[in-house]
């Protein structure tokens, strides 16, 4: 069976009268509470009705440094408030935050709760702990057919049919531009079928951990995670069946083993998968575990023993809500120089002018590239977001065919399938030139897509994705010792971009009830 799946987005019409209004100021105090209805639906323990979705009786704060005992427990007094948990990643602590994040339990109204926290002169910021939820429904031989017509080329080349729409894949793969192996990419979603007969070959592995010794070998806190690790339920599953169907069409895209005569090929043939999954099929994710994350590649990237390159993350997953604690932990990829590739949202709305636009592709920040989705005939997709200065380039997302649980295939369509694309483009480009930087590759993502009419004032290159022309590095001669010291390098990431990497100021209006995998 053939499945076409779009994201159902703008479901409730009574998600615009929620507000948020944001303020942190230059001390570091926050000023930030949520505004709106926020009944239960009866659906557990997610509230959405009137209000962004959250985890009822839960919030996240970032206590101040210095906060004393006393000052803490008369906050949480006022909040009706207990500690149900400390979220402290080895990233926060590689980057001098001795603190963390704490996740409280309280008995009040979760934005009474967080302005009666706020109020307390104690937090940094304190928010509901956000869902991130899944809504969607269902709408080698697939490339000489022209079914992958997202990798295809304005010329038939490569095994695959023209389309001068598609990322020009099969133009790089002729020029023998298919082998990403020396690189790691991290898929945060849904988990992902890695036994696949498409995915097994390429199912990266922690070479800190040995299997199933029942022993947290490389102590990052989590035991035998040797393909990742499952946030939601707190396990090194990180494939639990037909239900991570969504992670595992993005790990498709992005990694399809090519060559091989069966289904599908993804940008890079070769490329080590690592996933941490956070989103539960048709119930969501949330903040905190979005937070755990994120910081977890972070973490396995910046380690002293058995560091991975990982270059990026694949973030196809979102919701009209400002979440400082998900700002810090992208932030942290950041400073590790790993890029944050995002999908822009589904509701066909400019995030430029959104009084809250879609994150966490809209954080302004130089590592994240935010995707919108064109369709087969070069077309801004009819669901795509879009933003001149917030949304940074366009990639396939419509009538997408990629890899589905139990070695099935299907479509899907949305900024999700355009996201993993581009994912793969900074794989293929990484493994091509080994020595860029996190800012160096995305630029020259940026500078060498095709420039396309209804991309034009649309996203920020004008552009789509194209990566038959990246370059080869190629090995430079060597150069005489300098005899005067060397100058001090420039930081991993530089703020090259249009976009700042200062924490937007305010967010005070959430419009649509778009949250979801995208």
């Amino acid at each position: 069976m053939v499945l076409m799946v779009v994201a159902n987005l703008g479901s409730n019409p009574d998600f615009a009268s929620a507000k948020l209004n944001s303020n942190v100021n230059d001390n570091g105090d926050a000023d930030r509470i949520l505004q709106g209805n926020s009944s239960s639906t009866g659906q557990g323990n997610v509230v959405s009705a009137g209000s962004p979705p959250f985890v009822q009786g839960e919030i996240l704060v970032k206590f101040k440094t210095g906060a004393s005992e006393a000052d803490r427990n008369q906050a949480m007094a006022a909040a009706d408030a207990s500690v149900q948990s400390q979220i402290l990643t080895a990233a926060m602590q590689n980057s001098g935050d001795e603190e963390g994040v704490t996740l409280l339990e309280t008995s009040l109204n979760v934005p009474e709760a967080v302005q009666a926290m706020i109020d307390s002169g104690t937090v940094k910021w304190a928010e509901p702990n956000y869902i991130y939820k899944t809504q969607v429904t269902s709408n080698d031989p697939y490339l000489t057919d022209g079914t992958l017509w997202g990798m295809c080329s304005p010329t038939a080349i490569g095994g695959g049919p023209a389309n001068e729409y598609g990322i020009g894949a099969t133009t790089a793969w002729e020029n023998d531009k298919t082998d990403c192996s020396s690189v790691y990419i991290g898929i945060i979603d849904e988990g992902y079928n890695w036994v696949h007969q498409d995915l097994a070959a390429n199912a990266g592995t922690n070479p800190g951990e040995i299997p199933e010794d029942g022993i947290d070998n490389d102590g990052n806190g989590y035991v035998d995670d040797v393909h990742g690790w499952d946030f939601q339920n707190g396990d090194n599953t990180v494939y639990d069946g037909t239900g991570d169907e969504h992670g595992t069409h993005v790990a498709g895209t992005i990694g399809g083993v090519g060559g091989n005569g069966a289904g599908v090929a993804g940008v890079c043939w070769k490329v080590k998968l690592l996933n941490a999954k956070f989103i539960e099929h048709n119930w969501g994710g949330t903040g905190e575990n979005a937070i755990k994350a994120i910081d977890y590649f972070t973490d396995l990237k910046t380690r002293k023993a058995n560091p991975l390159n990982i270059v990026a993350t694949n973030n196809s997953w979102g919701g009209y809500f400002f979440s400082q604690g998900i700002f810090d932990a992208i932030e942290r990829a950041r400073n590790a120089g790993i890029l944050f590739v995002a999908a822009a949202g589904n509701d066909n709305l400019d995030n430029d002018f959104e009084v809250v636009p879609f994150y966490p592709a809209s954080h302004d920040l130089d590592n994240v590239i935010a995707v919108a989705s064109i369709t087969s005939t070069g077309e801004l997709s009819d669901f795509s977001n879009y933003g001149p200065t917030s949304v940074d380039i366009g990639a396939p997302g419509s009538d997408i065919w990629s890899t589905l649980p139990e070695n099935g295939y299907g479509y899907l369509s949305g900024t999700s399938m355009a996201t993993p694309h581009v994912t793969g483009a900074v794989a293929l480009y990484k493994a091509r030139n080994p020595t860029a930087t996190a800012t160096q590759i995305k630029e020259a993502i940026l500078a060498k897509g095709t420039a396309t009419d209804s991309l034009n004032g649309m996203v920020l290159s004008g552009k789509r994705l194209n990566v038959a022309e990246f370059p080869e590095q190629t090995t430079p001669k060597p150069t005489p010792e300098p005899t005067t010291p060397k100058p001090t390098p420039k930081p991993t990431l530089e703020a090259k971009s249009a976009k700042k990497t200062a924490a937007p100021t305010k967010a005070k209006a959430v419009k649509k009830n778009g949250e979801g995998i995208f």
